[in-house]
């Protein structure tokens, strides 16, 4: 067997550990629910409104030409349930993620589940956490508390990036910048894409005390003080392998050597959003970067494992639902309530 296809082989036995891990860990918490971003924060509606002035060999998929696509925008922390029905507090440190979903997307997709979106998914820190699969099959591990002290050592450089990640503090998620982590192509061009707010965030001098904080901040700015959020969606041009690595994205691609360009603006108005209707709809959306034209798909080893660790964790969570409603189960087996003896 040639290296391509033993490294081949192992990324899929990597992928197919951390599928397992995942979907266990879903079936536990509630198969219905997200395992991973499942506390919202809202789901938005708004504009995504392309530039003029594209560089001619940057103008393809979405950006092809200056036009407005209507867009979801979810905002979530990553942290999984802590058992069904329970949510980490927002008092504690968390990453923080931001999705976007474009409507109206002509042209044929990379995965066939839905024929007219394109997605954009953001974390709250310019690198991922891991740099290969086994470290992510690793840090489930220690989730489960599967791991001895010289897995947990071997981790240190994870655990680094998580506590930076998750120690930032955030007033308002509409109001912190967000960035892809990982590569995409841009046409024939490999980028990075990033979203800068137009406003900044505003830390109080009194800590917050509420666990849902983060969602009273965007009601309180979108709904009661019927503000406008904005943000400039920017993307960075490889480079070269040192400087802009695309099979290690927990090295951070700079500014100086990958300057931002601006492609297009992520408008939000003033709005109401935090009712039933949408919370339903906000469950049934699923967002992937592999929701996507072909000119925009997702490169790399950790966005390949993507690929089948979203569409399988979400077809589980469907699924669930579908045969829930289709043939309804006891009460025991479907545990809606959390568990009070715990």
């Amino acid at each position: 067997m040639s290296d391509l296809s033993l490294s081949l082989a192992t990324q899929s036995a990597e992928t197919d550990a951390i599928l397992a891990s995942v979907l266990e860990e879903q079936a536990q918490k509630g198969p219905d629910l997200r395992q991973t971003h499942p506390k919202s924060h809202g789901l938005l509606w708004g504009e995504f409104i392309v530039e003029d002035s594209i560089p001619e060999s940057w103008r393809v998929g979405v950006f092809a030409k200056r036009r407005s696509y209507p867009i979801w925008v979810r905002l979530s922390n990553a942290s999984a349930p802590e058992k069904r029905g329970k949510f980490k507090s927002d008092l504690e440190p968390d990453i923080h993620g931001l999705a976007i979903k474009l409507l109206e997307v002509e042209g044929e997709k990379v995965l066939d589940d839905e024929k007219y979106t394109q997605d954009f998914i953001f974390l709250s820190h310019p690198v991922f956490i891991t740099r290969t699969l086994q470290q992510f099959a690793d840090l489930g591990k220690v989730g489960s508390g599967q791991a001895d002290p010289e897995l947990l050592r071997s981790l240190a450089p994870v655990f680094e990036i998580i506590q930076a990640a998750a120690s930032k503090q955030v007033a308002n998620p509409l109001l912190i910048p967000y960035w892809s982590t990982t590569p995409y192509k841009l046409g024939s061009h490999v980028i990075k894409f990033s979203l800068q707010p137009h406003q900044p965030d505003k830390i109080p001098d009194r800590k917050p005390d509420s666990e849902n904080y983060l969602r009273e901040a965007v009601v309180k700015y979108l709904t009661q003080e019927a503000k406008e959020a904005n943000f400039d969606f920017l993307v960075q041009l490889f480079v070269d392998d040192e400087k802009t690595p695309i099979e290690d994205p927990t090295k951070e691609w700079k500014e100086e050597d990958a300057p931002f360009i601006k492609l297009a603006t992520v408008k939000i108005p003033a709005q109401k959003f935090d009712f039933e209707e949408r919370n339903r709809l906000n469950e049934g959306l699923s967002f992937s970067p592999w929701h996507t034209l072909p000119e925009h798909e997702p490169l790399g080893v950790i966005n390949l494992a993507r690929k089948k660790i979203y569409l399988e964790a979400v077809k589980f969570r469907h699924q669930y639902t579908e045969q829930r409603l289709r043939e309804p189960q006891p009460y025991s087996q479907i545990l809606d309530e959390p568990d009070t003896n715990s």
